[in-house]
């Protein structure tokens, strides 16, 4: 896991020397049962195979890319151990790593007590699950226009409920879909709410 976290990091593109956040989590058997986010101070990236070409390019909120660097400076980056120890389900290894130039470090669990790690975490899991919701929206634009709807009430809840992170890359897709009559309407309205809202949270 620690040369796959090197690969993903020099393979993005980023400048050596901006401090990184990397997270990965394996899970055999959940959907997807791989993936890793890369952070830096600009954006981030999206992976959920060991081929940093496959990687995908977000665009995250400057809240977020702070919160995830201010957590990460609580953790005093990841130099001490995050595993708790107690004897809880296997929830998938998960990993935090820290890369600022020479200065490398990385923590891996399964289960943390610490509420900064479980925030971190957290923060990182909305991520992924955010990315997947958007490219599943994608993919049924193009091969299933009635899972538009579907896609639309899935992604409309997580914003409900403020779990949905990297709106503003939501933009051009759900203006793709507001103004597409080939969709249905209730579609095309949770998605022309869904622009109103985002635009006047990022003006």
């Amino acid at each position: 896991m620690k040369c796959l976290a090197l690969v993903l990091s020099a393979a993005i593109g980023f400048a050596a020397d901006s401090p990184k956040v990397l997270f990965s989590r394996t899970f055999v058997g959940s959907t997807p049962p791989f993936f890793s986010i890369v952070v830096d101070e600009l954006g981030a990236t999206y992976n959920e195979s060991t081929d940093p070409d496959n990687a995908e390019a977000l665009k995250l909120e400057p809240g977020v890319i702070r919160q995830i660097f201010e957590l990460s400076d609580k953790l005093d980056h990841f130099k001490k151990p995050l595993e708790s120890g107690l004897k809880v389900a296997n929830m998938g290894q998960k990993v935090l790593r820290w890369e600022n130039g020479a200065e490398q470090q990385e923590s891996k669990f399964n289960y943390s007590t610490s509420d900064d790690a479980k925030a971190l975490t957290d923060m990182f899991e909305r991520i992924a699950d955010s990315t997947r919701m958007l490219l599943e929206l994608k993919r049924v634009m193009k091969h299933d226009k009635l899972g538009v709807n579907d896609a639309m009430l899935r992604i409309s809840a997580a914003f409900e409920t403020k779990r949905l992170v990297g709106t503003p890359q939501y933009l051009p897709v759900l203006e793709q879909v507001a103004g597409n009559e080939s969709f249905i309407h209730m579609a095309r309205e949770h998605a022309a709410r869904m622009v109103d809202s985002i635009r006047a949270a990022n003006p």
